[in-house]
């Protein structure tokens, strides 16, 4: 059980303690099963330089094949490598890598080789020397790559990116068209492949929040290309992953565990402006296992008041019988489970207008201010409500998107928790144009007590983990609910007795009301589980004062973590925080570095590159 935030007086600054891992490649090799198995744990967990060596000297017996003893080798033939197909991913929050481990399966099913590669993990080199490439890659925040796709981007658009007028090519771009900058990573990399030279295999597929629409016909398109580009003459060899796939768990995002409620209780004050709850769920007989940065995906329902609510504005029925995607429910099942009711998306808006035939509406619909303030501050009942427009039940249901899972980063380490998944959730109520709203995640699980169930699955995050030497430092940079994975990390760093120091910066609206976890990290502090600790609380006095002020703060100190090999990670809202937060570090770079700001920017993506600064932001 999670100790309630204290009631506390005074102000508060510090307090102080007394005093890469690649994704798994997947190459095909003619191998045994046995010989595969040996070379996989021969090359799990060599450095770069070592695999480097490694391949050439295979390379050098493999020339020497056939001649005999004191035979010189004959001279050598330049052989065309293997057709294959190479599969790159950037994900934000997981469904890029999704498309592309489904796309990598489906070309492999199909009988061609396939390589698959994060991002981030990718050798740039090799970019000269493709022949067919995927890339599927997500848009966050202002219409920006993922974490794990900077440094790719940056290669393909800088000054030694090579011409690829060998290269055929397609993207898969994700995004969400309620922001302006739709896909706008995904556009990025498919013009500038297309500059240098390469060949453009397929459109550029934009998929929206529904990635699977988008996704299932792309997938076809894909493989009819790949076909074509990898036709080969002689037969192709096994197609063997060089480490073996993970079996599927039992519980997945298509199938999730109904997860029973263990504890909900509210963490921050009961006179506060916010509704901060700790929740732990039973994963027991689940078989589902998680690492400090995973996050738990929720399947929500949508609130039934909202619903019925939604049905009287339509003036439809709830019974209506609607078929729709190979399925037929009522329509109130629709709207409560499977469709998205507390976004709006810009499709639907535009769609609404049509129906609608209103200036006002049009008006909004037209202008790029509008129309993503409209986006942000409305949900569909407002729409309704304002601009009054027939529709029937099958055309609303179409309309609509998919109810989408919500990912929370886990606040918990199975080593402390066993078989339990903590999340920090903070519930979203608020009233706005005459009616109380509400967050469709948050206000399901804030109603689920002790023994009711959630349906979830884990979603993995191979960027945000904790580094492998535990000697190392680690600062951890987490406002709000962005706290959350930075008790997993302190957890499993107490668990497996790591020797690096641990310093956390937190900040929220005030002390008294807001301090998440309070008495958990004042107690790490006395046993040494954390070593620094610098809080900001932003309303608590007449000028606001947020995390990156305190990392400025403590320049001096921070920076020398740095030079000492210390980790950062970021967790939060993108579009300010995470900002912020980096415009702090590369100042606080240039300070106390006598860097430019371009050689801090520099030192920033290399720290990124050698995942020393990771985010988890949305």
């Amino acid at each position: 059980m999670v100790a309630a935030a204290a009631q506390c007086r005074g102000h508060l600054d510090v307090w102080t303690a007394e005093t890469v891992t690649a994704e798994p490649l997947r190459i095909p090799v003619p191998l045994p099963e046995e010989k595969a198995a040996l070379l996989t744990r021969l090359v799990d967990g060599l450095e770069a330089a070592a695999l480097h060596w490694l391949s050439g000297y295979a390379a050098g017996l493999a020339a020497r094949i056939g001649t005999t003893p004191g035979e010189a080798p004959s001279a050598a033939v330049d052989v065309p490598p293997s057709p294959h197909a190479t599969v790159v991913f950037g994900s934000q929050t997981g469904n890029a890598k999704r498309v592309a481990e489904t796309l990598a399966r489906e070309l492999e099913a199909a009988g061609h080789a396939v390589r698959l590669w994060r991002a981030d993990a990718y050798p740039l080199r090799e970019l000269k020397t493709e022949r067919l490439l995927f890339v599927v890659v997500s848009t966050q925040g202002d219409g920006d790559p993922p974490d794990d796709t900077r440094g790719f981007v940056e290669f393909l658009t800088g000054p030694r990116a090579p011409r690829l007028e060998t290269l055929r090519y397609a993207v898969f771009a994700l995004g969400d068209s309620s922001y302006a900058k739709f896909c706008a990573a995904g556009a990025q990399i498919d013009a500038r492949l297309a500059e240098l030279g390469a060949e453009r295999l397929l459109v550029r597929a934009d998929a929206d929040v529904d990635v699977d629409a988008a996704a299932r016909p792309w997938f076809a398109r894909a493989l009819a290309a790949a076909r074509e580009a990898l036709r080969v003459t002689t037969p192709s060899a096994k197609v063997t992953p060089l480490r073996p796939s993970r079996a599927s768990p039992a519980w997945h995002r298509d199938r999730p565990f109904a997860a029973e409620v263990l504890v909900n209780q509210r963490i921050s004050a009961r006179d506060g402006t916010k509704d901060i709850r700790h929740i732990e769920l039973s994963l027991r007989e689940s078989g589902l296992s998680y690492e400090p940065g995973d996050a738990l995906g929720v399947w929500p329902t949508n609130p039934p008041t909202l619903v019925d609510a939604l049905l009287d504005a339509l003036g439809i029925d709830g019974e209506t019988a609607v078929a729709h995607d190979g399925a037929t429910r009522p329509l109130r099942e629709w709207l409560a489970t499977k469709r998205e009711v507390t976004r709006l998306s810009r499709s639907f808006v535009i769609a609404h207008a049509l129906r609608a035939r209103c200036d006002d509406l049009d008006t909004l619909v037209a202008s790029p201010v509008a129309l993503p303030q409209l986006l942000a501050e409305r949900q569909l009942l407002d729409l309704l409500h304002a601009f009054p427009a027939a529709w029937d039940a099958t055309e609303v249901v179409a309309a609509l998107r998919p109810l989408a899972p919500r990912l929370y980063s886990i606040a918990s380490s199975m080593k402390i928790v066993e078989d339990e998944a903590h999340l920090t959730v903070a519930r979203v109520a608020y009233r706005a144009f005459g009616r109380d709203h509400v967050g469709a995640a948050s206000q399901f699980l804030a109603e689920r007590m002790g023994g009711a169930r959630v349906p979830v699955f884990i979603e993995p995050n191979e960027r945000f983990r904790l580094p492998p030497d535990p000697a190392r430092d680690i600062v951890m940079i987490g406002p709000g609910t962005g706290v959350a994975p930075f008790r997993a990390f302190v957890q499993e760093r107490a668990a497996i007795g790591a020797t690096g120091r641990n310093w956390l910066f937190f900040g929220n609206p005030h002390l008294r009301s807001d301090f998440l976890y309070q008495l958990e990290w004042q107690q790490a502090l006395r046993h040494g589980q954390l070593h620094r600790l610098d809080v900001a609380f932003s309303r608590d006095q007449p000028h606001k004062v947020y995390v990156q002020h305190r990392l400025r703060r403590r320049a001096r100190e921070l920076y020398d973590w740095l030079e000492g090999g210390a980790h950062v990670y970021v967790c939060g809202d993108a579009t300010r925080m995470a900002r912020d937060v980096h415009d702090a570090l590369r100042d606080i770079v240039v300070e106390q570095g006598g860097r430019s700001r371009d050689d801090a920017e520099a030192y920033l993506a290399r720290l990124a590159a050698e995942r020393r600064y990771c985010r988890d932001v949305y």
